[in-house]
Parts: structure tokens; sequence; C-alpha cells
């Protein structure tokens, strides 16, 4: 889904002020929201919102500008990722585990990289593919391209990556982002354990002006205008209370709406897209304009292709939302709202949202996750893409990582021979419980060799040409698929332990370079 907003103040000032209002006015992460200003180095307010650098988030990315006259100013920076051997490059964001996030990525290429068409590249949330970010046919526009998901964050930190594929021909980038908080009723008859919610569209009907957002919408959501010549608009006399539905749908949104008059049919086509044949989620919103009063009612049925959404829908003046978890669409869409039999006024409708199922793909076990983030933390430079799920998407591992390909991902080897990598080995490798191999050969790394009794299945062990020191452990003889351990050239010293002395099958290698006895 890649909905567009105009960049020229001057041409839409509305939608401009929209998308400036597309995260929590704060000016620092709070518990709220995160907005971005990625490759800033100032922090930049638009209207009620504060913009931070999006330094603190992520760790490898290059700073850049870009030149086009009268943009705004979060579209002037950006942040790009010129490493073409990094598997991915994630932003890391602190939040609540089992909370529920909208994440919102902006992107104006600007030709940052002296080229004439955008790069293509895919977006990451949580170890599953997102989408692929095209924002060729916006930018010839001279228009801006936005993605936006709803999900729950499994774990106390939410990763946002972007990643290259077999289109990239450039460097991917981004310009903005916002990682927003929402209610827990917020889209509550979504199964967040296995999917997530991609936006396709969200609009108030009858309007043509800008896009709702904050501070009418407080969770930040856009809702775009959607205007129809062929449906008649009505103006409401009341206002609803946002907090009275699930959703949260801002007041705003019902100020108008497509109506018709007695007896007959409303019928257009919604959402303005032609749309792939999957589930989606369906939210519509409702309300009788007329003032408030006993006869402030209406009754009419719901088709959404040709499938009865709702029948006999009882609309008042406080206003009704009816939805779908899982309702198939597929194609143009049509949606039809159909008069209750001696009805003395016509349907009417004021909002609605579409939003895409995104089934979860498999998961790297959460042990492993831990014991992968200490072992990074244990090294002074890690490689750049050692960030987010390690093992996930396949195809987007951490550098040096191979896994398994299950439900739940294993890390089943570490090959980082010759990376210049410093610092230690942490103990917690000792709960890569999966581990086949681990290759560290030819680094800098120093500190003792920990217990790695635990790796039942470790055949190769390649800790050569280091700068370890202390003890062979004694727990290495407990591992009865060990074929290969590689120690020489550090500054080990002791005996070797007995178990491994003449253990069949295994090749040890300890000198040069070692003060080691038998």
């Amino acid at each position: 889904m890649s909905p567009s907003i105009f960049l020229s103040w001057l041409v839409s000032i509305p939608i401009l002020a929209a998308i400036s209002s597309s995260a929590a006015p704060i000016a620092v992460p709070g518990p709220k929201g995160f907005p971005l200003n990625c490759g800033g180095s100032e922090e930049v307010t638009l209207g009620n919102e504060k913009y931070i650098p999006d330094d603190g988030f992520i760790l490898t990315g290059t700073k850049g500008t870009v030149k086009t006259p009268g943009i705004l100013p979060i579209l002037s920076t950006l942040r790009f990722f010129p490493d073409g051997q990094a598997r991915k490059y994630c932003y890391a964001f602190q939040v609540t585990k089992g909370g529920k996030y909208l994440v919102r990525t902006i992107y104006y290429y600007g030709g940052f990289d002296g080229g004439k068409e955008p790069p293509v590249f895919d977006q990451i949330v949580q170890g599953t593919k997102w989408a692929t970010v095209n924002t060729t046919e916006d930018y010839a526009k001279g228009q801006t391209t936005y993605y936006e998901i709803i999900l729950v964050s499994p774990t106390k930190t939410l990763n946002v990556c972007l990643a290259r594929n077999k289109n990239t021909t450039s460097y991917p980038f981004i310009s903005a982002m916002v990682v927003q908080s929402l209610e827990n009723s917020m889209y509550n008859s979504t199964d967040f354990t296995k999917y997530a919610l991609t936006t396709v569209s969200r609009n108030y009907f009858g309007h043509e002006g800008g896009a709702i957002s904050f501070p009418d919408d407080q969770y930040y959501r856009l809702w775009e205008p959607f205007h129809d010549n062929n449906q008649p608009t009505v103006e409401s006399k009341s206002n609803v209370t946002s907090s009275d539905f699930w959703n949260f749908p801002p007041a705003k949104a019902f100020t108008r709406g497509f109506t018709t008059s007695r007896g007959k049919t409303i019928r257009f086509q919604w959402p303005p897209m032609s749309l792939p044949a999957t589930k989606y989620y369906v939210a519509m919103y409702f309300q009788d304009n007329r003032t408030p009063s006993l006869y402030s009612w209406r009754v009419f049925s719901v088709t959404l292709n040709g499938m009865l959404f709702y029948k006999d829908l009882n609309v008042t003046d406080k206003g009704v939302t009816v939805y779908a978890s899982e309702w198939p669409l597929s194609g143009v869409t049509e949606l039809m709202l159909t008069p209750a039999d001696d009805m003395p006024v016509g349907p009417v409708i004021n909002a609605a949202e579409v939003l895409q199922l995104l089934p979860y793909g498999s998961r790297t076990q959460t042990r492993d996750v831990i014991a992968m983030e200490a072992l990074g933390s244990s090294f002074d430079d890690p490689p750049a893409d050692w960030v987010g799920d390690p093992c996930l998407p396949p195809d987007n591992s951490w550098t040096g990582l191979t896994c398994t390909r299950e439900l739940m991902a294993r890390v089943q080897k570490i090959e980082l021979r010759n990376k210049g990598l410093a610092g230690s080995i942490s103990p917690s490798i000792a709960n890569l419980t999966a581990l086949t191999s681990i290759s560290l050969g030819g680094n800098k790394l120093t500190g003792e060799i920990p217990d790695m009794g635990s790796l039942k299945d470790l055949q190769y062990l390649h800790l050569e040409n280091n700068q370890l020191e202390g003890l062979i452990p004694q727990s290495l003889g407990q591992l009865k698929r060990i074929q290969e351990i590689y120690l020489q050239n550090n500054n080990l010293r002791g005996k070797i332990p007995g178990s491994l002395q003449n253990k069949p099958g295994l090749t040890l290698q300890v000198s040069p370079g070692n003060d080691i006895s038998n």
C-alpha cells in the first residue's frame, strides 16, 4: 500500500498538515510514540509535533539531504544504506511487551544518490517481510509515499528494518518514521499472535479537503478524503464521541457522509484500488446526520462485493460501527447500502477503513534471540546487521549465521572468520543448543573460552588465531559429536583436558602459540 501525500505547500496545505501530524507531540521518545526525522541532525517542529533525529535508534547508515525546493523539513533529510554486504538495516525501539503499535514509514527520494529513479527494496518488521518499497510512480508525480502497519510486539524491542532485494539498484533509504502506541481495544478482533494489519485504505466520505490526522485523530492515523460526484453528501447536525467506538475514529470523520433519497440504494467502488485476493479487516462508521431526536435513526443493510456484510443495521445520531476481522476481497470492490422497506430516509455512511491481514512467518526461538543479542553485545564491533531477528526472514538473517528453517528457527552455525572482531565470547553462546559449527578464528577476541558443554550437536569449534586466555574448558570433552577443535595461536595455558586426549574422531589443534601441555 502506498498512498501519496503532496509536497508543495501551495498545492495542498491541508495534506501537508496531515503528514506533519503523524507523530506524538513530544520532544523525546515517550511511552506513546517515537516520531523520527531520519537522517536529521536536529529536532524538527511541524505544527504541534516534534520529530527527533534517529541517531539513537539505529547504528548503521549514512545521513543524506534532498535539495527539492519547498518540501517539508522532515523530507529534506534522509538516511540511506550504502553497505551492500549487510543483509538488513534495522531500527530498534524499546516498547511494551504485548503492546499494540502503529508504524508508518515515509519516503521521498529527491534524487539523493544522483540518480533519476528511486531504488526498490523491502521492509521487514519483527522478522516478517512487510512490503516492497517502490516509490517510483509517486516520485514521478512529485509525491511522497508512506506505508503503515498495526501489530502487537511480542517482545520489549520492536524492530523495523529495510533490506535489499534482487531489484535494488541503488541504496535503500528512509525519510521519516513514526511508531505510535494504540489502545488495546483498537482492532482487537484481530488475532495479533498470527497477523499484523497493513493499511490499504482509510477514508472519510463526502470530503475534498485535506487528510485528517493529529490532533483530530489522537492516534496519528491518516484518514484521506474520498469524494464521488455521483454520491450526494450530507452534513451532520451533531457530534459523536470517539471513545464510544473500539477503534476511536476521529469525530471529524463523521461531519459529512454519503447519502441518498428515500428508497434508493448507495452504490460505489471502495476502496479506490483493485485488491489482491486475500483476507482483510474491514470497519465502517455511520451516523444519522439529523438533529438528535426520537426519529434520528435509520435502518439499512450493507453489502460488500455482493456478500451481505450486515443486515438491517440501525444507525442513530450516536453513531455505530460494523466490522469484519477476516473478510475475503479481491479485484475491484463495490460497497452497497440498501434501505429497509418503508424507511423515510436513505442510507448514510461517513467513513471506512480496510487493512490487509499479513500472516507472520516463522519466529526465531526466544532463547536463541536473547543469546545472540548477548553475544553481539560482547563483541566490540559486531556486524552492522546484527539487529532485529537473527534468523528471519531467511534471506535476511544476520551476517555469519545459518539457521534452521522450521516454525521456530534455531541458530545452527556461526561463521565469522577473519572479520576483525574484538571483545569476548559471551557465556550465552552455551544457550544456542542447536549449534553445529562455531567459526570465530582469525579475529582479536580476548578473555576465556566459555563453558560449551550444553552444545550437544556441536561438531566444529574454530577459535584459532585470537587472543583468548585461560584454560581449555573441561566441558569440551562432553561434546559427543565434536570432530574439530582448533585453538592454536592464542594465549591459553594449562593442560589439555583428559576427556579430549585421544578422543575418537576428534582433530584437536592447540599449537603453536599457547602454553599447553598434555
